[in-house]
């Protein structure tokens, strides 16, 4: 059985920084493109990072510099580290194997 399970969400200060974590089970995060993606109130649901299975990282212009994807191979997870965090990043965050398998989402609010 496949699980993504996302921790490391809270409510941070503007300009302040957070660190998700993305656990995976039943799957190898190498086998799989890795990605993060949020959902703000109303919004659609959007893509802030990717790193490919050979490790190529990719971020949308609007993230770019303030957000890092990396993994751990060895403990089979995935980060999103969140520098200089704005009120427009507040959402639920999700990491995603592909377009296949997905967690539950960790809530990240960030206040003025």
């Amino acid at each position: 059985q496949v699980q993504l399970v996302e921790s490391g969400g809270g409510l941070v200060q503007a300009g302040g920084s957070l660190r998700l974590s993305c656990a995976a089970s039943g799957l190898t995060i190498g086998s799989y493109g890795m990605n993060w993606y949020r959902q703000a109130p109303g919004k659609e649901r959007e893509l802030v990072a990717a790193i490919s299975s050979g490790g190529t990282t990719y971020y949308p212009s609007s993230i770019k510099g303030r957000f890092t994807i990396s993994r751990d191979k060895a403990k089979n997870a995935v980060y999103l580290q969140m520098n200089s965090l704005k009120p427009e990043d507040t959402a639920v965050y999700t990491c995603a194997a592909g377009s296949r398998y997905w967690g539950q989402g960790t809530q990240v609010t960030v206040s003025s």
